[in-house]
């Protein structure tokens, strides 16, 4: 994994996850995306359905996607991703490289804040998730 990246993730195109053009479908990228950031968080020990419980909501709030080169059935790929607070919002640079050539395929920005007690507020527990990914980032640099 690139060291500018703080995750990755392989899959594989589904069949159903492609259009009448042979590709996938755009709005697919954004389920990879998603998945990719759940899978993340959960390997940094934040689990949504916990954060739910306890009347946190992490949301998103705003989605920048850059097509690339499009992937057909049966492509592999990975998707990385590198993440960053900034006051109330957590942001995601997330990309998607087809394997084994490593062709950039999609390039990605996930903005992202929390709801707390119904309020718009930082989360302690994610803010502290991500320094400690952060701090690991930065040792020997």
């Amino acid at each position: 994994m690139a060291a500018q990246y703080d995750y990755e993730l392989e899959f594989q195109v589904r069949d159903y996850e492609c259009d009448l053009q042979s590709i996938v479908n755009n709005s697919v990228y954004q389920n990879y995306l998603e998945h990719t950031r759940h899978q993340f968080m959960l390997s940094i020990g934040l689990d949504f359905a916990d954060l739910y419980e306890r009347n946190i909501v992490a949301v998103v709030a705003r989605v920048e996607l850059a097509y690339k080169t499009p992937l057909k059935s049966g492509d592999k790929f990975v998707c990385r991703l590198r993440v960053e607070q900034q006051g109330v919002k957590y942001i995601f640079y997330q990309d998607i490289y087809r394997l084994p050539d490593q062709k950039l395929c999609l390039k990605g920005i996930v903005t992202s804040t929390s709801i707390v007690n119904g309020r718009l507020a930082v989360s302690n527990e994610i803010v502290e998730a991500i320094e400690r990914v952060v701090k690991g980032r930065n040792v020997g640099v």
